[in-house]
């Protein structure tokens, strides 16, 4: 049987092509944090790295040398650990890639207004005074008066100045606060 030459073309036009859809990559965003902030971060990295790890791979290789892995307590739970180890290790040095370290005395060219760094005395409905931080996402601590900048109370600060009134969406409500102060540096006395 003779094939026409125009065979192939109308067996690839027969064919479908189906196009693989490419998932779209997400901009990799910088992660801002304060200089202090930064050398926490890196000082968790060092110390897991340099010390952690390798006391943890030591305990394995002791525990491996007992003999019968598979009933071995001490070489699983160690193993375990050195798993979490290098999770926490990886996270880290991403995070530490993406970030950008912002001197908080650089936002001091916005004026009053607050920036990244800043710290902010507000009033509440109440009356009652409180002193905030607005820092990144891996420095908060609520205690000491540390949000992140992508916190509510964050997204609602940032921007304003002395005076302004702002709302903020909390779980058991919204709570409204007037900005007293804005200073940059070290934390004010209240």
């Amino acid at each position: 049987m003779v094939v026409p030459a125009q065979a192939p073309a109308i067996v690839h036009h027969r064919l479908r092509v189906v196009a693989k859809r490419q998932p779209v990559a997400k901009p990799i965003l910088p992660i801002y944090i304060t200089p202090e902030g930064h050398k926490k971060v890196k000082d968790e990295f060092e110390q897991l790295w340099k010390v952690e790890r390798p006391r943890v791979t030591h305990e394995v290789e002791t525990a491996a040398a007992h003999g019968d892995r598979s009933e071995n307590a001490e070489y699983q739970y160690g193993k375990r650990r050195l798993r979490e180890i290098d999770r926490r290790l990886k996270f880290l040095s991403d995070r530490l890639e993406r970030m950008k370290i912002v001197h908080p005395e650089s936002q001091r060219d916005n004026g009053t207004r607050i920036g990244f760094g800043a710290w902010v005395v507000v009033e509440d409905e109440d009356g009652g005074k409180h002193t905030y931080r607005v820092i990144g996402p891996d420095e908060t601590d609520a205690d000491r008066g540390l949000i992140s900048m992508d916190s509510p109370m964050g997204r609602a600060l940032m921007g304003r100045e002395p005076d302004d009134e702002i709302t903020v969406q909390r779980p058991r409500g919204p709570a409204s606060f007037v900005i007293l102060s804005v200073h940059y540096g070290d934390q004010p006395k209240v």
